[in-house]
């Protein structure tokens, strides 16, 4: 990495992937040139200032972490035993570590409520998903439902399948654990197995060692093992001892992991399926945190299991294959019965295979068939709540056909990026009354906006329509936010407002009234704020306006010894009617804040440092492109995500438009094919690269807090590289 110093007029090394060379040659041409090149003694406070010279150095960057044609970062995957237990930490695979930790929610798992994991099998896997900073793919696949879950499994047929960070960062955000998967297979998985099960605990003690290391590295929550060919007689004697040592490191390396078994291999090595827990699995099943079972199950199966788990029957899920693929109950859009069943007989379930609604019946319509889908489920599928504060979302499924800021189109064209999905609701539907769903055409941030869809009943005033579960205590002071348009041609019939509404308590009250609440669960219709408090002002100063048609309305509500319920957005008529009120509500953006917490000034980026640098010729004959590692600090859990931006490059004074390069997740991004003025001989030119926090409460963040970093750049001595 280049050495760089932060602060006017300090200089660096030359950066770039290969050995550094001095940097005497290049300071003193750079002398030579000091009046047609740019001095960084002129740089804001806290601007890395870094020097290069142009080099047609080989790509470096390993290809197990970077696309070996882009250098972009992606996922991937570990193929055999020798690979796995050579798997150490490396800088290179920085980019595939979480930096969303997962979010608390109510129940949790330790509850001995029924729970729901989806198992995500598509194609292999590692498709564009593998990008780890998103690519601009049209009509992508995504996951959105995560308040009616409880686990997601990343499942590929690689021996060692890591989750794809970006999975990992949207189930993190919504408060669900990604498990990976530990998988053997036909001939190759009976020699593997041999290979680490037959001989002596040592062998298998590394296995486990090294998986839990590697969850604990890239912070995901654990596995699902699945050895899906048979068992020697040592082998399957050693392998409740190793799912035993398995689930004891990963409990120890992960706070709250899970080790699941799939249904397979029998106590005497057989690989015959059960569909069920019964004595021939029940010694897997003891091993570890839980059961998924094969698919060909019937009611009685579920019926001996109940009976076999006892007081651990919530930790057998039992499997759904979405493809109905042999001989199932239901399937498809009929996933439904076999829900029903799982329910009645009090067990947990694993939905396999879900994107069946994506490969089955296409991407066009993908979002609608996706709703209709998970929509005939809910009556099955317990839903979650929330349970800290800040709660703010612009509702982006971490796709769309354009991305969007403040309201405006900030960038045309197709997106994907998982990490980028933001808090998801409650997906609610009133067969006629009501509809919830995605609008990809308009959104006030990211991808998209929450589209409400609905009537008002004859005779009645208002629909409150229920966005999202809470369990929390009420803070003595909340500010809510919500931006929104209205719709349709009866869009000035109605008026929007948020409702909170909290836990029945005997102290529960608001503001200064101390009588109860008369409804046995308060109702709160936090007070509008035309203009923020003026501590408030630069803060929420979007309160008493909109922009490009979304209107922006402030709340704030005071509460004593109160726990937060439900968020619900409140459409009401302004006149009463003896006929039924259609409307449609855009939702851009929602936020429930602690007042104490909003008026707290926000840290700043820094130490902001560039490496890797890979410059190549054109696009044009005058032109460069570049593409480089940006790493940067910032205290954990305070941002939501980061924005990357350029100022542009210049080989003159003068200003150029700021522009969006990507969004980062963590602390580093990685630049690829920044397309660049080339300098001519004896001169030199200037790229400014900026970094902007966005909080996790979405509150602006003052510019002379981003990270600055300023790369000047020329050619060698001798000419064009």
């Amino acid at each position: 990495m280049a050495e760089a110093q932060e602060g006017p007029g300090r200089r660096g090394k030359r950066a770039g992937p290969g050995a550094e060379e001095p940097a005497e040659a290049e300071t003193e041409r750079a002398g030579r040139r000091r009046r047609r090149s740019f001095q960084p003694a002129a740089e804001p406070r806290g601007t890395t200032v870094l020097h290069d010279t142009v080099s047609a150095r080989p790509q470096p960057l390993p290809a197990r972490h970077f696309d070996t044609r882009t250098t972009e970062p992606v996922s991937f995957f570990l193929s055999s035993l020798e690979e796995l237990l050579a798997w150490q930490p490396d800088s290179n695979d920085d980019f595939n570590v979480s930096a969303v930790p997962l979010a608390k929610r109510q129940p949790s798992l330790r509850s001995k409520r029924p729970r729901t994991l989806v198992c995500h099998d598509m194609r292999g896997g590692y498709l564009e998903d593998r990008f780890i900073q998103g690519s601009a793919t049209r009509n992508p696949y995504v996951f959105y439902h995560w308040r009616y879950i409880d686990i997601f499994v990343y499942f590929s047929h690689h021996t060692v399948t890591i989750p794809p960070v970006c999975w990992t960062n949207a189930a993190h955000r919504n408060g669900v654990p990604v498990l990976g998967t530990f998988i053997t297979e036909w001939t190759d998985g009976e020699k593997l197995c041999e290979a680490f099960l037959a001989g002596g605990e040592e062998a298998y003690h590394a296995v486990s060692e090294q998986l839990a290391r590697i969850a604990q590295h890239y912070r995901f929550d654990g596995w699902l093992v699945n050895v899906e060919n048979t068992l020697s007689a040592a082998a399957v004697r050693n392998l409740p001892p190793f799912l035993r040592h398995l689930t004891a490191q990963v409990h120890s390396a992960v706070p709250g992991g899970l080790v699941i078994w799939y249904d397979s291999v029998l106590q005497n090595g057989a690989l015959r399926w059960q569909n069920e827990l019964n004595e021939e699995n029940r010694v897997f099943f003891d091993a570890c945190d839980g059961l998924f079972t094969n698919y060909n199950w019937k009611e009685e199966h579920l019926e001996r299991t109940r009976g076999l788990a006892g007081p651990r029957h919530t930790d057998v899920y039992v499997g759904v294959d979405v493809f109905a693929r042999g001989d199932v109950i239901g399937g498809g859009f009929d996933t439904d019965k076999s829900l029903r069943l799982i329910r009645q007989h009090d067990l947990s379930a694993a939905i396999f295979a879900p994107g069946w609604v994506y490969e089955h019946l296409g991407a066009e319509n993908f979002l609608h068939n996706e709703n209709k889908f998970w929509g005939l489920l809910a009556e099955y599928l317990p839903t979650h709540s929330i349970c800290t504060l800040p709660l703010a979302t612009s509702f982006s499924l971490g796709m769309g056909t354009s991305r969007f800021l403040a309201g405006k189109e900030e960038e045309a064209g197709p997106w994907y990026d998982l990490s980028a999905q933001e808090i998801q609701p409650l997906y609610l539907e009133r067969e006629g009354r009501l509809s919830t769903s995605c609008c990809l055409q308009d959104a006030w941030r990211g991808g998209s906006s929450l589209r409400l869809q609905g009537t008002i009943s004859p005779g009645e005033e208002r629909v409150a329509i229920r966005l999202f579960s809470l369990q929390m205590p009420a803070p003595p002071k909340l500010f809510l936010t919500l931006l929104y348009k209205l719709e349709g041609p009866h869009a000035d019939e109605v008026a929007v407002a948020l409702e909170l509404t909290t836990w029945d308590s005997g102290t529960c009250h608001e503001g200064n009234v101390t009588s109860l609440p008369a409804e046995p669960n308060g109702r709160h219709h936090p007070r509008f704020l035309p203009a923020p408090p003026p501590s408030l002002a630069k803060l929420l100063a979007a309160c008493d306006r909109g922009s490009h048609g979304w209107t922006s309305r402030c709340y704030e509500l005071d509460l004593q010894d109160c726990s937060l319920r439900d968020l619900s957005l409140l459409v009401s008529r302004h006149q009463p009617s003896p006929q039924e009120t259609p409307f449609t509500c855009l939702l851009g953006e929602v936020r429930v804040l602690d007042a104490a917490s909003v008026a707290a000034s926000p840290p700043q980026v820094q130490s902001l440092t560039a490496s890797q640098l890979w410059w190549q010729e054109g696009p044009e004959k005058e032109q460069l492109s570049l593409s480089v590692t940006l790493r940067w600090t910032f205290p954990p859990g305070q941002a939501g995500c980061f924005r990357v931006l350029s100022q542009g490059a210049r080989c003159r004074q003068g200003q150029t438009p700021v522009q969006l390069l990507g969004l980062a997740h963590a602390c580093l991004y990685r630049a690829v094919g920044l397309v660049v003025p080339r300098p001519a001989a004896g001169q030199s030119c200037r790229l400014e690269l900026l970094v902007e926090p966005v909080l996790r409460d979405k509150l602006p963040v003052d510019p002379d807090r981003w990270g600055r970093l300023v790369l000047v750049y020329s050619e060698p001595a001798h000419g064009t590289s």
